[in-house]
C-alpha cells in the first residue's frame, strides 16, 4: 500500500525561527497572540540548516514535488495542496476552500547572482467583491510571497507578495491589511486571464526598491499560497516553473 503523503507543518511551540515564519507571524492576526504569550512564541518555528553561503540560481529550480514538501504555515484550516499534471507538465495545485495555509521554504539566495524569481501560474477564478486593501478581503487567488531579514528582532522583516488580485488594477501596490512590513503588488487582475498560464519574471531587488526604499542584496525565504479564510470564498491555483534566474527571459509555460 502506498504511504500517504504528510506534509510538513511548522510547530508551534517556542525556538529560533527563520524569516518566512516571522512574517507569518506578523502579517496575520497571529500576531496578536504572539503578542500577548510573549516575546519567544514570535520565534516559533522551523529552522533550516545553513551553509553560510546564498546559493545560486543553478541550485533553485524548484519542481511541484519539492514545493509540496516544503513546511506549511496554518492560518484557518489547510489548503490542499497536490502535484497535477495539467497541460503536459506537473504542476502544483493549491486548493483553498474558505482555508488558508502557505508552503514556504527558509534559505537565502543571493540577489546579486540570481535577481530574478520567475514562476508560471493559473487560477481558476476570482473573488467578487472584496475590498483587498482591508483585513476583510485579504483572499487571493494566488500568491508567491519572498521575504528578507531586516535585523535580529522577529519582527523586522520585509515582504514583498506578488498576488493575482481580484480587484486592484495591475501594477497597483498596497501594504498589508494586517501589517506595514508586507506590501503587495498586483502583477494580474480580475478575469480577463483566467484558466490560462501566465508566465512572470520578477526583478526582486528592483521591487525591494519601489515598494520598501531599500537595498535588498538578498532574500532569506520564499511563499506561495491561495487562499480564502477571510471572506469566506474558495479559490483554486496552480504553479509551476518556480525558479531563480540570472535571466530576465520568462520561464515557458504549458
Amino acid at each position: 500500500m502506498a504511504r500517504e503523503h504528510r506534509p510538513r507543518t511548522a510547530p508551534s511551540i517556542p525556538g529560533v525561527t527563520g524569516v518566512m515564519t516571522r512574517f507569518f507571524l506578523s502579517a496575520r492576526r497571529l500576531m496578536l497572540a504572539a503578542l500577548a504569550a510573549g516575546p519567544f512564541l514570535l520565534g516559533a518555528g522551523v529552522v533550516f540548516p545553513s551553509t553560510g553561503q546564498a546559493l545560486a540560481a543553478d541550485d533553485l529550480h524548484f519542481s511541484p514535488n519539492e514545493i509540496r514538501d516544503w513546511s506549511t504555515r496554518v492560518f484557518a484550516g489547510e489548503t490542499e495542496y497536490r502535484v497535477v499534471e495539467l497541460d503536459g507538465t506537473q504542476a502544483l495545485r493549491a486548493r483553498a476552500r474558505r482555508r488558508a495555509s502557505a508552503k514556504y521554504l527558509e534559505r537565502e539566495i543571493d540577489l546579486g547572482e540570481t535577481p530574478y524569481l520567475q514562476w508560471c501560474w493559473r487560477v481558476s477564478g476570482v473573488h467578487e467583491g472584496l475590498d483587498e486593501t482591508r483585513k476583510s478581503g485579504d483572499d487571493y487567488p494566488a500568491r508567491v510571497y519572498v521575504a528578507r531579514k531586516t535585523g535580529l528582532l522577529p519582527w523586522q522583516v520585509e515582504s514583498v507578495n506578488y498576488v493575482w488580485a481580484s480587484q486592484q488594477p495591475a501594477g497597483s501596490a498596497w501594504p498589508n491589511a494586517f501589517t506595514s512590513r508586507a506590501r503587495l503588488l498586483a502583477l494580474q487582475s480580475g478575469d480577463a486571464r483566467v484558466g490560462e498560464w501566465v508566465a512572470e519574471v520578477r526583478d526582486v531587488g528592483a521591487d525591494y526598491r519601489r515598494l520598501f526604499g531599500s537595498r535588498a542584496t538578498r532574500i532569506d525565504g520564499l511563499a506561495l499560497m491561495s487562499d480564502g479564510d477571510n471572506a469566506g470564498v474558495d479559490a483554486t491555483a496552480w504553479f509551476t516553473h518556480l525558479a531563480f534566474s540570472a535571466s530576465p527571459t520568462p520561464p515557458s509555460c504549458p
